[in-house]
């Protein structure tokens, strides 16, 4: 089970952490990611990371801005957010893959928190 927690509504220029915890197995038996859906658009992957060797994926309008970091004693995983545009303005998931690649579509992840909400105000 995975639980994101984090989200809330924050000005443009502001930063914002969201976490997601995992029950059960530890995330260091799957490649992992964030993704986010922003209303009316499909969800999109922010940041993957690769089961194998840790090497990570980041989405061009994110890159820079937003990192990934993980707490294994914890079984945590984070995505700090930072310089928020409006165009951020999403709700965030963590999912898990068993893949040993670095999928990017939604497809390939096979479980799913069930979201964080984010709005940046401009």
């Amino acid at each position: 089970q995975l639980v994101e927690s984090g989200g809330g509504v924050v000005q443009a220029g502001g930063s914002l952490r969201l976490s997601c915890k995992a029950s059960g197995r530890s995330f260091s038996n799957y490649g992992m990611a964030w993704f986010r859906q922003a209303p009316g658009k499909d969800r999109e992957i922010v940041i993957g990371i690769r089961r194998s060797d840790a090497v990570r994926h980041y989405a061009d309008s994110v890159r820079g801005r937003f990192y990934y970091s993980r707490d294994n004693a914890l079984n945590t995983m984070y995505l700090q957010m930072n310089n928020l545009k409006p165009e951020d303005t999403a709700t965030y998931y963590c999912a898990v893959t068993q893949s040993w690649d670095l999928p990017t579509s939604e497809v390939d992840y096979t479980r799913w928190g069930q979201g964080t909400q984010v709005i940046v105000s401009s």
